[in-house]
């Protein structure tokens, strides 16, 4: 499905809440590209989270900039996507709606210890436990003016990613 007007949904929310598997299968079910935007983080980032140090916004902002950039270029072919950042404040999400004339955003959510079990079973993944209540502290949900909905992540796979589906369909 190809929305009309071209749609660019964000998954977002604090670590743990399954960002990447979500946004894989609601691409896959839409027929959206997957942009995974971890991997556009500077390796200085990537090794600053890994060593347990929260990424400040002076840290955050050359990567939205790129997602940002990464999601305009996308519009201007014409290829609706679906990324994953965790997007916490306002004005992270400020920067990312630069860069396309509609961004939908997935506001993945669970209560903390929840999510730190899930982070504790991880395997590889850079970003630590330890990080967790630093997404917490900095989350600012979606204000009533932005585009989006939440969706509770406790759910099975199947679940969430039906209650995404039908919620980005609603807006197109």
């Amino acid at each position: 499905m190809t929305a009309e007007p071209l749609v660019h949904v964000v998954a977002m929310g604090v670590s743990g809440t399954g960002k990447s598997t979500v946004a894989a299968a609601v691409a896959t079910e839409l027929g959206l590209e997957l942009v995974e935007g971890d991997d556009h983080h500077p390796d200085t980032n990537r090794k600053k989270m890994a060593d347990g140090i929260p990424l400040t916004d002076a840290d955050r902002l050359p990567w939205l900039r790129k997602l940002a950039a990464l999601v305009e270029r996308k519009q201007a072919e014409g290829t609706p996507t679906v990324l994953t950042s965790s997007a916490l404040r306002r004005s992270y999400r400020d920067i990312l709606r630069a860069g396309a004339a509609e961004i939908f955003f997935l506001h993945l959510h669970a209560d903390f210890d929840v999510l730190l079990e899930r982070m504790g079973e991880r395997k590889g993944h850079f970003m630590p436990a330890s990080l967790l209540q630093s997404q917490f502290d900095t989350l600012e949900p979606l204000g009533p003016d932005e585009s989006g909905t939440m969706i509770d992540v406790t759910p099975s796979v199947a679940e969430v990613t039906a209650k995404a589906v039908r919620a980005i369909r609603a807006m197109t």
